[in-house]
């Protein structure tokens, strides 16, 4: 059997660990495992920009994934970049096993405004299904309230759902059922332990 890992990384406050696993189980109908991981954050922070580099936190995320994790999803709290952009809320590999969300620019508290502890959850399960879905092959969505839809802005966020849009929700699932997955699936993981 495999699951989506949801990897908390020096994440100071994981109460909303119990909303997203419960969402993700029920979106991705998939069974998830919880674990903490020593992500190395100091060689990917970037003294200029105050930010931490996405791209090699989710390198050092898949190096070594468990042989039963399908996908692994990280969650932390620190404010991310690419080199491209100014930020981002999240990344993940199109098609491959890992993506990675943080909470830091979804609080309130990062605009100035009153801290809404419910909404920075709704906004952390949106993002992290978002990044999921990438992983599953979902590319950006049209449909303004498709959870695949981009999201430059927290508003964005807001304003789309947390579910995928019917043609988006057939293709995470069509894939997943495929023979030719399945068949590629259980000759790559081997023995589960």
């Amino acid at each position: 059997m495999s699951y989506i890992y949801i990897i908390s990384i020096e994440l100071e406050d994981s109460t909303r660990l119990d909303a997203l696993e419960r969402l993700i189980q029920g979106v991705f109908r998939m069974r998830t495992r919880r674990r903490e991981l020593g992500i190395r954050l100091k060689e990917v922070y970037d003294p200029g920009r105050a930010q931490y580099n996405s791209s090699l936190i989710l390198q050092q995320l898949i190096t070594r994934p468990p042989l039963n994790a399908e996908k692994i999803l990280g969650v932390l709290d620190v404010d991310l970049f690419i080199p491209i952009l100014t930020f981002v809320f999240g990344e993940a590999q199109l098609k491959g096993i890992g993506a990675v969300v943080s909470t830091h620019r979804l609080h309130n508290r990062f605009y100035g405004l009153p801290e809404d502890s419910e909404l920075t959850t709704d906004r952390l399960l949106k993002e992290a299904v978002h990044e999921l879905g990438h992983t599953f092959g979902l590319v950006h969505c049209l449909q303004p309230k498709c959870v695949m839809n981009a999201s430059t802005y927290v508003e964005h966020i807001d304003q789309k759902s947390s579910e995928f849009c019917p043609l988006c929700e057939k293709r995470v699932h069509a894939d997943r059922r495929s023979p030719v997955k399945r068949i590629l699936g259980f000759f790559s993981r081997g023995v589960n332990p």
